[in-house]
This record gives C-alpha cells, sequence and structure tokens, in this order.
C-alpha cells in the first residue's frame, strides 16, 4: 500500500528532509473540507521531542492515545505512527467518530448484515474488519456515546467484532491509534467517558502541542505552505517580508496549523506584490475558552518535564513548595483564601507554611499576632501606625469563622 505520507518534500529554506509530515497531493484533494491539519515540521525543540517519542511508540502493538487542539496534526502523527509501524504494507483506517450519529457510527464501526436496518440493502464490513492487521485512527474519541463506548470496549476486550443484526463474532487483529481534543480525565470525572475505556486507550499517550508552544515550527510550516499554495495559484516566486516574519512569530494561532495554512492561502489571494504583507493576513485571534486551560496545563507539563530532566534533590518537595508560595502570595499571604484555592484544610496548610518556612517569625508574632487573625491586614495597619486595638475582641471574632 503507497504511504499516504510524503516525507520528503523540502524547500529551499528550513526544512530538510524528514523533518515535514504532508498529505500528498491527491490526499489533500480529498479531505478538502477537513479541518485536519495537511502538514506537520519537526523544527522546534518541543516537536523533535515529540518525534522521538513516536520513534519510540511506534514499533509496538500499543494503543495510542493523541491529545491536542483541533488543527495541531493529530492525523498526521497517527499515519507517521502507523508508517514506522511493522503494520506499515496493512491498511490505514481513519474514522472521525463526531462527524456521524451514534446508529451510524456503529455500522462504520463494526459493519452489519443485510436486512439488519432499513437501507441496509446488503452486507458491509466495518473498519475493524477492513484494517485487519492493520491501524485504526479514531478521531474525536472523547465525542462517542456512552452507548457506542461499552460496545467499543468490548471490541478492545476480546478483540473480535459482531455485525449490526449478527450473533456470529469476527475475530481481528487491529491497533487503535485514538485522537481526542477533550480532557478525558475530566469526561470521566464528569461521567461522559467510561472510566475503563479510558485505560485501554491510554497505555502509550502523546501530548501534541499547540503552535503557540512549538514557535520554532511556524517559519518552516510558513515557507512550505507558501510554496504549495504560490504553485497552485501560479503565483511565482512569494516571499515573507521581515515584519511579516515577526507578525507571523507573535501570533498565537488559535486554530493552530490550519489557521495558519488558510492564512497563508488568503494572503496570497489578495497580495499585489511579490512580498506579503502584514496587512495582507486578517488574523483572527479567536480563541475558545477550553483551549486556554488546555494551554495552560500543557504549559505546566512542559515546565515539570524541564525540571525532572535536570533531576534536582527532593523533586516532590521543591514542587510542592513552589505551589504552595506561589498560592500564598497570589491570595496576599492569606491563609483562608489560600487553603480555599489549593481546596485544603487550614490545618495542612499552616503545616505546609511552617514546614516551608513561610510562617512569620516568632517576633512578628509578638508584635502583630497576624496569623492568629482572618483579618491579617488590619492587625498590620494597627500595629503600623500605633493604633491601639483589642486583641481579645478580635480573637472572639474570628474563634467562630475559622476552618
Amino acid at each position: 500500500m503507497n504511504s499516504l505520507l510524503d516525507k520528503n518534500i523540502a524547500s529551499n529554506h528550513d526544512i530538510t528532509p524528514k523533518t515535514l509530515l504532508a498529505f500528498n497531493e491527491s490526499q489533500s484533494r480529498s479531505l478538502s473540507l477537513s479541518v485536519r491539519a495537511t502538514a506537520l515540521v519537526f523544527e522546534d525543540p518541543v516537536s523533535r521531542k515529540l518525534l522521538q517519542q513516536i520513534q519510540r511508540i511506534a514499533p509496538s502493538d500499543a494503543t495510542v492515545l493523541i491529545i491536542g487542539e483541533t488543527g495541531t496534526g493529530k492525523e498526521l502523527v497517527a499515519r507517521h505512527i502507523h508508517a514506522l509501524s511493522n503494520r506499515r504494507e496493512k491498511v490505514f483506517g481513519a474514522l472521525n467518530c463526531a462527524a456521524l450519529s451514534e446508529n451510524l457510527i456503529e455500522s462504520e464501526l463494526f459493519g452489519h448484515e443485510k436486512g439488519s436496518f432499513t437501507g441496509a440493502y446488503t452486507s458491509k464490513e466495518g473498519w475493524f474488519e477492513t484494517a485487519d492487521k492493520g491501524s485504526l485512527f479514531l478521531d474525536e474519541v472523547g465525542d462517542l456515546p456512552l452507548g457506542l463506548q461499552a460496545k467499543l470496549l468490548r471490541v478492545l476486550q476480546e478483540q473480535e467484532v459482531v455485525k449490526v443484526g449478527s450473533r456470529q463474532p469476527v475475530p481481528i487483529d487491529v491497533r487503535i491509534i485514538a485522537a481526542t481534543n477533550v480532557n478525558l480525565v475530566e469526561a470521566v470525572a464528569a461521567a461522559h467517558f467510561r472510566a475503563d475505556l479510558y485505560y485501554r486507550f491510554n497505555v502509550a499517550t502523546i501530548q501534541l502541542s499547540p503552535l503557540r508552544e512549538r514557535r520554532g515550527d511556524i517559519m518552516p510550516l510558513a515557507r512550505h505552505f507558501l510554496k504549495i499554495y504560490g504553485e497552485r495559484l501560479g503565483c511565482g516566486e512569494i516571499k515573507l517580508s521581515p515584519s511579516t516574519e515577526v507578525t507571523l512569530l507573535n501570533y498565537d494561532w488559535p486554530g493552530n496549523i490550519r489557521e495558519l495554512e488558510n492564512a497563508i492561502h488568503r494572503a496570497l489571494l489578495v497580495c499585489p506584490t511579490n512580498y506579503l504583507r502584514p496587512e495582507d493576513f486578517k488574523l483572527s485571534g479567536i480563541r475558545v475558552q477550553e483551549r486556554e486551560a488546555l494551554a495552560s496545563t500543557t504549559s505546566l507539563e512542559n515546565a515539570l518535564q524541564q525540571l525532572c530532566e535536570q533531576t534536582p534533590p527532593k523533586l516532590f518537595d521543591l514542587v510542592e513548595e513552589t505551589v504552595i508560595r506561589t498560592a500564598f502570595d497570589f491570595c496576599e499571604r492569606n491563609q483562608f483564601q489560600t487553603a480555599r484555592l489549593l481546596d485544603i484544610s487550614r490545618n495542612v496548610l499552616r503545616h505546609k507554611l511552617g514546614l516551608y518556612g513561610m510562617l512569620l517569625t516568632t517576633k512578628s508574632k509578638v508584635l502583630t499576632g497576624a496569623e492568629d487573625f482572618r483579618n491579617k491586614n488590619l492587625v498590620e495597619i494597627a500595629t503600623k501606625n500605633a493604633i491601639p486595638f483589642n486583641y481579645e475582641a478580635l480573637l472572639s471574632n474570628n474563634r467562630s469563622s475559622r476552618i
């Protein structure tokens, strides 16, 4: 079977062979209505680590879960995993679980017998049978209905499918590569996704960072799309002005690689010269709220990954102290607010504050007694200005409000 990835595309600039994955021309046309990314490069250090992870995972038959925002290249990663695996000569099947109704997805996945439902005029193989001995990519798996999740779990456990309208199981040998832009841990907690199915998927996890967190990929991708669409539109040699490069590098790209591709295409259509200018790009900057949360979590994970590579002593204590100190400062050293923010009891917080030397010194205790009051600012202001105040009254008022 011919590979659907062209791994030898190179431009005259920064892209070298085997650093870019792209759908070939016929595949690009057939997927013209898709919102998926059509190219992926590995120039940024984050992307290079991703490539190394893919190369380690691919030769095994382990189930893979790819997590990332829309347009980051999840299907390209899945196809590359298949191309590097021992199943590369067999079929690679791909199904978007969010694009079809529950009944239609069941028929697409498992197949159906003739007459099993209205319109089933012939028997049909499902994707599990079609991709037998190969790989099956299930995109947007977080959108699967709960009823279908149970059926899919049984298929993964038993390694056999039963067509709609049949009672005869059919053995299968398929490697599953799933992808989602949904936080499955939160979906499990909200009872929107089965925990047992999540554990089945979560064997080898690949976190695909958004484009804004791997800015070293932006210009190689921009030049690739510039070359592709420039040739397609007959524009001749088109270049990016220095100010345009700065604009592209500073933009957040909430739509990721797909948005960058469309931006280059649109700019070529309106550009009056051989140089693309910043005003030729209409960048929306629209971002969904959930994406902000995903980006924040990804940044934290990247920071922890770098910290793990440094192997400092007492790593857990270091991380815990940093979290508590940051929350304590954020809450302006208010113990009540800090405990509520961290969702821990005040007694636990006070123990941690003392452990990491963040409680006030004994001298400060004598002067202000601030740690004994919820309204620390009141005590500090009174002490600073030598204003007499009643400690007993404050203690009495605050005992009832302590955690």
